[in-house]
């Protein structure tokens, strides 16, 4: 499809109502924000804790953020997707500098403070900027064998790569790992050789058994030599072969057996995660009435953002948490059906992007609360708390109400 290039700005914005909107996912959109604001409220009700107003706040900025984004054509991302893509790989060596990045346990540098405003979480911006430079470079080159498509995969690798080692320079997994799933969607659909994807496969086969080698051979040092999984965090790194932190070996050791562990660190938050889920039954306790965030089992730290779905698993039930995944189900679906009604290539892979990114955000958190995958730090869209990833979200939903948007030409 022609991009049109000398535009008036102007042109790219429709403030009147002739064009149609798609009201499906901003009603999810809606819905799942305010389930959120209610359960971060409950899950800090005993501590008094003011982080559903600031909840609030964040949601009124992200509704100005998606509509800005909606009503701006998505065209004028793949003019400017190079600028995105420069801006956030300054922000993402700017939190590596000492002085200008802050740790927020763990060690981890993953935050910049921006005074009146909190902290911004430049891999957020890498995200975004990843899904614009993976559009614009599909968008530019056609996909067949993996040894046509050679170059175009080479150039790709760089792009996605560089923001992707910043990222776990953090280091930030969870953000890391969230990328990969969404740039492999974006190749699918642009008609890759299926050999591309077995050998993907292959590859992430074996990373995992090196990496459940590396726990095991974690698990084994420390039991010898009589070491404390929480106290004694670090003591494997100077003789580890994987650049992994301890933390994160804790984190897959939890998963595999979590009282094996020390009950007072990760496989404390995943054990008690799924006495919440567990215990709410089919109706739940009732708001404000679960037990393990009020009295502090489920961690105070933990449980209005990563770990907010077993506070409404606990507190709503069975019920519950099944409108909340029917939600993300109808918006998930609802991206599929906006990609195959895209007018053009970039607009179609936006989408599709956009979609199996928070896919992966989705399933990873929700299937950590019930323990069917590691503890990662991955939030869940529109619930968690959180101000960079609530307007993150929000600007990746106004890409795909731009979409539907303009789907028609000038």
């Amino acid at each position: 499809m022609r991009i049109a290039r000398g535009i008036d700005l102007a042109q790219f914005f429709k403030l009147t109502t002739r064009e149609r909107s798609d009201w499906i996912n901003p009603t999810c959109m809606g819905v799942l924000s305010t389930f959120g604001v209610f359960f971060i409220y409950s899950a800090q009700a005993a501590t008094n804790g003011d982080q559903w107003i600031k909840q609030l706040f964040y949601l009124g900025l992200g509704v100005v953020v998606y509509a800005a984004t909606a009503l701006l054509d998505y065209r004028l991302w793949l003019k400017y997707a190079h600028w995105v893509y420069l801006a956030a790989l300054v922000s993402l060596v700017l939190v590596l500098v000492p002085f200008i990045g802050t740790t927020h346990g763990m060690g981890a540098r993953r935050w910049i403070e921006l005074p009146g405003l909190g902290a911004f979480q430049p891999s957020e911006v890498g995200k975004i900027a990843v899904l614009l430079a993976t559009a614009s470079i599909l968008t530019g080159n056609r996909l067949g064998t993996v040894r046509d498509s050679l170059q175009v995969l080479i150039k790709l690798a760089l792009a996605v790569g560089i923001p992707m080692l910043f990222i776990v320079a953090e280091p930030d997994l969870g953000s890391a790992l969230a990328i990969a799933p969404m740039v492999f969607a974006m190749l699918f659909v642009s008609n890759l050789s299926l050999r591309f994807f077995a050998g993907a496969l292959g590859v992430f086969v074996l990373l995992v058994g090196i990496v459940a080698l590396d726990v095991a051979s974690y698990a084994k040092f420390m039991d010898e030599n009589d070491l404390d999984y929480t106290r004694d965090r670090g003591a494997y790194e100077a003789h580890a072969w994987l650049p992994l932190k301890d933390y994160q070996r804790n984190r897959v050791l939890a998963f595999w057996n979590p009282d094996k562990v020390e009950r007072t660190g990760i496989g404390w938050n995943q054990i008690q995660s799924r006495i919440s889920v567990g215990s709410g039954g089919l109706v739940g306790k009732g708001w404000t009435e679960g037990t393990q965030a009020k009295l502090g089992y489920l961690p105070r730290a933990v449980a209005h953002n990563d770990f907010i779905f077993s506070v409404i698993a606990e507190e709503k039930g069975f019920l519950g948490s099944i409108a909340v995944i029917g939600l993300f189900g109808v918006m998930l679906w609802n991206g599929v059906r906006i990609a195959g009604l895209a007018r053009d290539r970039f607009g179609m892979l936006l989408v599709i992007g956009v979609t199996a990114l928070l896919s992966v955000h989705i399933f990873v958190n929700i299937a950590m609360t019930v323990g069917l995958v590691p503890v990662k730090g991955i939030p869940l869209p529109f619930i968690s708390y959180g101000g960079t990833f609530v307007l993150s979200c929000c600007l990746l939903q106004g890409l795909v109400q731009s979409v539907y948007r303009f789907r028609r030409d000038f």
